[in-house]
């Protein structure tokens, strides 16, 4: 019996404590949004900005002399909560060709990180477009090499008939004048693509430059 009633009697302290406890969280949490409206940013009711003469000019929006003067925004207690710096306009008309120029530039850095994301991938691309030009530059040098020695075979066949006083074939004339245009041809070619290959390499080198400054 003694046990009984000693159990009962914790059973009902604790069941007190635990309605107190439930009680107290329930205030707290009702507290809450109280605190945080307390804490709110302030919102700007006023406009104040200084003329030449020093004088002080109060409204409640943001007018063209606020602008040229430079103005500061005030909250409901007249404290500044934000300053704006005077706009000169001969100064803005000045700085528009730098500031065209800088436009210029950013609109030009977006496209550089469209397109190559980084420099590795823009040296990885330079390396790629440099091999394949190689290649086509050492497949025409290959081809030059070819006509070069079709044409010395040709002209000791030229060299022969006129030796023996015989007209030289109108089909070796042929072959000679066809050699001497693909010489051309290809000489050009293998001009061409030296010029593409040392523009390509200096293209490459200021988009790398460039994207590295950027990084």
């Amino acid at each position: 019996m003694v046990l009984h009633a000693i159990a009962k009697s914790c059973w009902i302290r604790t069941k007190n404590i635990t309605r107190e406890f439930l009680i107290v969280c329930s205030l707290s949490c009702l507290s809450i949004p109280v605190i945080a409206n307390v804490t709110e940013t302030p919102k700007a009711v006023w406009y104040r900005y200084y003329d030449n003469n020093g004088i002080a000019n109060i409204s409640t929006s943001v007018t063209p002399a606020h602008i040229r003067y430079g103005y500061e925004a005030l909250d409901q207690n007249m404290q500044v909560i934000q300053r704006s710096r005077p706009y000169n306009v001969d100064k803005d008309i000045k700085q528009a060709p730098q500031r065209a120029v800088q436009a210029r530039e950013r609109e030009q850095d977006l496209k550089l990180k469209r397109a190559y994301t980084n420099s590795r991938v823009a040296q990885a691309k330079r390396d790629e477009h440099l091999a394949n030009l190689k290649k086509q530059l050492s497949f025409q040098q290959d081809q030059l090499r070819q006509l070069q020695s079709d044409r010395i075979y040709f002209k000791r066949q030229e060299m022969d008939y006129l030796r023996k006083g015989q007209p030289v074939p109108a089909v070796l004339k042929n072959s000679l004048n066809s050699n001497y245009q693909n010489l051309v041809l290809i000489k050009n070619n293998i001009t061409s693509l030296q010029t593409n290959y040392r523009n390509t390499q200096a293209q490459y080198d200021r988009i790398i430059s460039r994207l590295k400054a950027i990084e």
